[in-house]
């Protein structure tokens, strides 16, 4: 990967945990950090998915070390036990991607949300949570959120709708939510984490050609998937924000293209993130 922009090029003793690393983005991204030296550790919801990834990683970078954990983010039980299974290796963290995500997905998650919106934003926050206390015994650390443009789209939380299965025919609407819910979240624990050494960063990543869109209806599937670029184009702006030395004191704000972008007025709503952080620690207990 040529890169344009500064990064780290050295991470040996850093540990990363990406989720989602079994495909697409997730996947180029541990490849790229293990080159790098780093430790990965990456979720993916069964062995079967990861074991690809795994051997490519161990066959380029032969001397990386690489685990894997099984990770159902529409699953608090899974997401408890991907939490516990990390904390057992007694290992530091110090970058977590929260990379995982889906759109288009029909259902609700097994503690009833809207499905993408349950793991797009409640899984991702849930694990983020469990694994806070060891990101900030490990900093400076870094919490990078794949967010999306799409954030631009949404309205206004309906409450009650992300607790009922989707209601578009396409899913994007909701995809749009979940999101929005991205960036809020990111900025919000950006505000909690200050002083910490501990920093976050939410991205666009591009409309890249991934597994994500793999539950939009095919017409729309279709449409969405022309003209859109590679994971390997769509993991610079998550590369960038891991290990760039540039942006380590920056925290809270978003990426696209490896620059920093304005958020929808929406997204700077700093009473609604608040908002959004105390109903999902409640979500979650």
């Amino acid at each position: 990967m040529a890169a344009k922009f500064k990064l780290a090029q050295d991470l040996q003793d850093k540990v990363a945990l990406i989720t989602g690393a079994n495909t697409g983005i997730g996947r180029v991204t541990a490849r790229e950090f293990a080159k790098r030296g780093a430790h990965i550790v990456i979720t993916a919801r069964n062995q079967e998915r990861a074991q690809p990834v795994l051997d490519e990683i161990r066959t380029e970078s032969p001397q990386a070390k690489v685990d894997f954990i099984p990770l159902e983010l529409s699953n608090f039980s899974s997401i408890r036990a991907c939490a516990s299974t990390f904390m057992a290796l007694n290992l530091p963290l110090h970058i977590l991607v929260n990379n995982a995500g889906l759109a288009g997905a029909k259902g609700l998650t097994h503690e009833g949300f809207e499905m993408t919106f349950g793991v797009n934003h409640v899984g991702t926050f849930l694990l983020t949570q469990l694994l806070l206390p060891k990101l900030q015994a490990s900093a400076p650390a870094r919490v990078v959120t794949v967010a999306s443009r799409a954030h631009y789209k949404a309205q206004r939380f309906d409450w009650d709708a992300l607790r009922q299965k989707r209601r578009s025919f396409s899913g994007y609407p909701e995809y749009c939510t979940s999101k929005f819910a991205n960036v809020l979240f990111s900025a919000e624990l950006a505000r909690r984490l200050q002083g910490t050494g501990v920093t976050t960063y939410a991205l666009h990543p591009g409309v890249v050609a991934t597994d994500v869109w793999r539950a939009v209806p095919w017409p729309f599937r279709s449409w969405i998937k022309r003209n859109m670029i590679t994971p390997e184009q769509g993991a610079e702006t998550s590369i960038y924000c891991a290990t760039s030395p540039e942006i380590a004191r920056e925290t809270g704000l978003y990426y696209d293209s490896c620059k920093t972008k304005e958020v929808s007025t929406l997204a700077q709503d700093q009473a609604l993130a608040r908002e959004l952080w105390l109903r999902s620690e409640e979500w979650v207990k």
